[in-house]
Protein backbone atom coordinates (compact mmCIF):
# COMPACT_ATOMS: atom_id res chain seq x y z
CA UNK A 1 0.00 0.00 0.00
CA UNK A 2 1.61 3.00 -0.89
CA UNK A 3 2.14 6.03 1.22
CA UNK A 4 0.18 9.01 1.33
CA UNK A 5 1.97 12.11 2.43
CA UNK A 6 2.03 14.61 0.17
CA UNK A 7 5.25 14.45 -0.71
CA UNK A 8 7.18 14.16 -4.27
CA UNK A 9 8.77 11.24 -5.14
CA UNK A 10 12.39 12.65 -4.63
CA UNK A 11 10.96 14.10 -1.13
CA UNK A 12 9.97 10.52 -0.23
CA UNK A 13 13.07 9.16 -1.09
CA UNK A 14 15.18 11.36 0.56
CA UNK A 15 13.60 11.19 3.64
CA UNK A 16 13.23 7.31 3.22
CA UNK A 17 17.02 7.19 3.35
CA UNK A 18 17.41 9.05 6.23
CA UNK A 19 15.06 6.91 8.07
CA UNK A 20 17.35 3.91 6.90
CA UNK A 21 20.42 5.62 7.79
CA UNK A 22 19.01 6.42 11.50
CA UNK A 23 17.54 2.98 12.03
CA UNK A 24 21.29 1.72 10.73
CA UNK A 25 23.27 3.93 14.16
CA UNK A 26 20.76 1.90 16.55
CA UNK A 27 22.17 -1.47 14.69
CA UNK A 28 25.56 -0.12 14.39
CA UNK A 29 25.96 0.32 18.24
CA UNK A 30 25.20 -3.53 19.25
CA UNK A 31 27.52 -4.38 16.91
CA UNK A 32 30.21 -2.40 18.02
CA UNK A 33 29.56 -3.06 21.54
CA UNK A 34 29.21 -7.33 20.41
CA UNK A 35 32.99 -7.00 18.42
CA UNK A 36 34.49 -4.94 21.14
CA UNK A 37 33.82 -7.84 23.69
CA UNK A 38 34.25 -10.33 21.29
CA UNK A 39 38.03 -9.10 20.08
CA UNK A 40 38.88 -8.87 24.02
CA UNK A 41 38.40 -12.27 24.80
CA UNK A 42 40.93 -13.65 22.84
CA UNK A 43 43.32 -12.16 24.73
CA UNK A 44 42.30 -13.72 28.51
CA UNK A 45 43.84 -16.79 29.93
CA UNK A 46 40.90 -18.97 30.09
CA UNK A 47 40.38 -18.11 26.17
CA UNK A 48 43.44 -19.83 25.96
CA UNK A 49 42.18 -23.14 27.83
CA UNK A 50 38.69 -23.13 26.00
CA UNK A 51 38.03 -26.23 24.20
CA UNK A 52 38.43 -26.39 20.20
CA UNK A 53 34.56 -26.06 20.15
CA UNK A 54 34.43 -22.82 22.18
CA UNK A 55 36.87 -21.58 20.00
CA UNK A 56 34.94 -22.59 16.78
CA UNK A 57 32.16 -21.07 18.41
CA UNK A 58 34.14 -18.02 19.29
CA UNK A 59 35.45 -17.32 15.80
CA UNK A 60 32.00 -17.93 14.15
CA UNK A 61 30.27 -14.84 16.26
CA UNK A 62 33.29 -12.82 15.11
CA UNK A 63 32.74 -13.80 11.77
CA UNK A 64 28.77 -13.04 12.34
CA UNK A 65 29.62 -9.53 13.73
CA UNK A 66 32.31 -8.68 11.35
CA UNK A 67 29.89 -9.90 8.38
CA UNK A 68 26.94 -7.68 10.20
CA UNK A 69 29.20 -4.60 10.22
CA UNK A 70 29.96 -4.44 6.64
CA UNK A 71 26.26 -5.27 6.00
CA UNK A 72 24.77 -2.97 8.34
CA UNK A 73 27.37 0.26 7.19
CA UNK A 74 26.96 -0.42 3.72
CA UNK A 75 24.09 1.29 3.08
CA UNK A 76 26.08 4.20 4.71
CA UNK A 77 28.89 3.93 2.94
CA UNK A 78 27.30 3.81 -0.55
CA UNK A 79 25.04 6.77 0.33
CA UNK A 80 27.96 8.67 0.81
CA UNK A 81 29.66 7.31 -2.40
CA UNK A 82 26.85 7.85 -4.69
CA UNK A 83 25.70 10.99 -2.87
CA UNK A 84 24.01 13.65 -5.33
CA UNK A 85 24.15 10.68 -8.36
CA UNK A 86 20.55 10.20 -8.56
CA UNK A 87 20.81 6.54 -6.93
CA UNK A 88 18.93 7.13 -4.29
CA UNK A 89 15.95 4.46 -5.10
CA UNK A 90 18.66 1.83 -6.18
CA UNK A 91 20.48 2.55 -2.70
CA UNK A 92 17.09 2.37 -0.80
CA UNK A 93 16.01 -0.86 -2.19
CA UNK A 94 19.81 -2.92 -1.74
CA UNK A 95 20.27 -1.14 0.78
CA UNK A 96 16.96 -2.70 2.68
CA UNK A 97 18.14 -6.30 1.72
CA UNK A 98 21.42 -5.41 3.28
CA UNK A 99 20.23 -4.49 6.03
CA UNK A 100 17.68 -7.11 6.71
CA UNK A 101 20.60 -9.33 6.11
CA UNK A 102 22.86 -7.71 8.28
CA UNK A 103 20.19 -7.70 11.30
CA UNK A 104 20.11 -11.48 10.53
CA UNK A 105 23.92 -11.55 11.06
CA UNK A 106 23.71 -9.81 13.89
CA UNK A 107 20.90 -11.89 15.66
CA UNK A 108 23.12 -14.82 15.39
CA UNK A 109 26.43 -13.50 16.44
CA UNK A 110 24.47 -12.81 19.73
CA UNK A 111 23.03 -15.86 19.98
CA UNK A 112 26.27 -17.55 19.02
CA UNK A 113 28.17 -15.16 21.98
CA UNK A 114 25.27 -15.59 24.52
CA UNK A 115 25.42 -19.54 24.00
CA UNK A 116 29.33 -19.41 24.12
CA UNK A 117 29.35 -17.73 27.13
CA UNK A 118 26.28 -20.12 28.55
CA UNK A 119 28.75 -23.22 27.22
CA UNK A 120 31.76 -21.59 29.23
CA UNK A 121 30.09 -21.16 32.66
CA UNK A 122 27.02 -23.41 32.66
CA UNK A 123 27.75 -26.40 30.30
CA UNK A 124 26.28 -27.85 26.89
CA UNK A 125 22.53 -28.08 28.22
CA UNK A 126 22.78 -24.15 28.93
CA UNK A 127 23.93 -23.34 25.86
CA UNK A 128 21.34 -25.02 23.80
CA UNK A 129 18.61 -23.47 25.95
CA UNK A 130 20.13 -20.53 26.03
CA UNK A 131 20.56 -20.49 22.25
CA UNK A 132 17.38 -21.44 21.39
CA UNK A 133 15.72 -18.71 23.73
CA UNK A 134 18.24 -16.31 22.00
CA UNK A 135 16.97 -17.34 18.18
CA UNK A 136 13.20 -17.59 19.37
CA UNK A 137 13.90 -13.67 20.77
CA UNK A 138 14.95 -12.41 18.03
CA UNK A 139 12.76 -14.46 15.29
CA UNK A 140 9.46 -13.22 17.33
CA UNK A 141 10.47 -9.73 17.68
CA UNK A 142 12.42 -8.61 14.67
CA UNK A 143 10.88 -10.86 12.42
CA UNK A 144 7.43 -12.91 13.11
CA UNK A 145 5.69 -9.75 14.70
CA UNK A 146 6.52 -7.26 11.44
CA UNK A 147 5.38 -9.40 9.69
CA UNK A 148 2.13 -10.28 11.75
CA UNK A 149 1.40 -6.69 11.85
CA UNK A 150 2.11 -6.08 8.44
CA UNK A 151 -1.38 -4.90 6.64
CA UNK A 152 -0.05 -6.28 3.38
CA UNK A 153 -0.40 -10.03 5.20
CA UNK A 154 -3.62 -9.35 6.94
CA UNK A 155 -2.03 -7.88 9.81
CA UNK A 156 -3.58 -4.71 11.79
CA UNK A 157 -2.81 -1.28 11.16
CA UNK A 158 -0.72 -0.23 14.13
CA UNK A 159 -1.17 3.58 13.23
CA UNK A 160 -3.00 5.90 15.58
CA UNK A 161 -7.19 5.43 14.99
CA UNK A 162 -8.44 7.77 12.32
Amino acid sequence: MPEHTGETRNEQLTRNIGELLQELRVAQAGVQILFGFLLSVVFTDRFHDASGFEKALHLSAVALAVAATALLTAPAAWHRLLFRTGSRERILAVGNRLVLVGLVCLALAITSTVALIAKVVYGGIAMVIMGVLCLLIFGILWFAMPFRLNPANGGQPTGPPK
